[in-house]
């Protein structure tokens, strides 16, 4: 399958599944099918590395639940553009577009994030990510 089909397929069950978290419980396993075995992640708060085990499904519960409690009500793609490295690693710079119910009105946040993508067979996953300050990004528009 051609990379730029993948990714697509894969941030489009990306979005399906972080939407259907924010009003049910999540689909942690479908979730985690996202993510490599192992990862790397890098923020403004700094580098750090995991696995896609147990203690990554605790995060991802505890952090649904965050975005849930602090009004998340969707979270979409509105761009997503793609650059192969090779024939089965690329980079993935996805704009997002997050909407919140806050204090009674509707706030939306636009913000990139880029993924370090890997195709095995016809099957994108995510195995690393570079992100903006999101507390920083949502304390500026009021939400945390």
């Amino acid at each position: 399958m051609q990379m730029q089909q993948a990714v697509k397929e894969l941030f489009e069950r990306y979005a399906r599944h972080f939407n259907d978290a924010l009003t049910a419980e999540p689909d942690l396993e479908a979730i985690a099918d996202l993510y490599t075995d192992t990862f790397v992640a890098a923020s403004p708060s700094g580098i750090m590395s995991g696995k896609n085990d147990d203690e990554l499904r605790k995060v991802m519960a505890d952090g649904f639940a965050r975005y849930r409690e602090m009004g998340t009500k969707k979270m979409e793609v509105s761009d997503l553009r793609v650059t192969p490295i090779d024939e089965i690693h690329g980079l993935a710079h996805v704009d997002w577009r997050a909407t919140y119910h806050v204090d009674g009105a509707l706030k939306v946040i636009d913000f990139t994030n880029v993924y370090l993508i890997r195709v095995d067979g016809t099957k994108g996953k995510v195995f690393g990510w570079i992100t903006g300050d999101e507390n920083a990004e949502l304390k500026k528009h009021g939400i945390a």
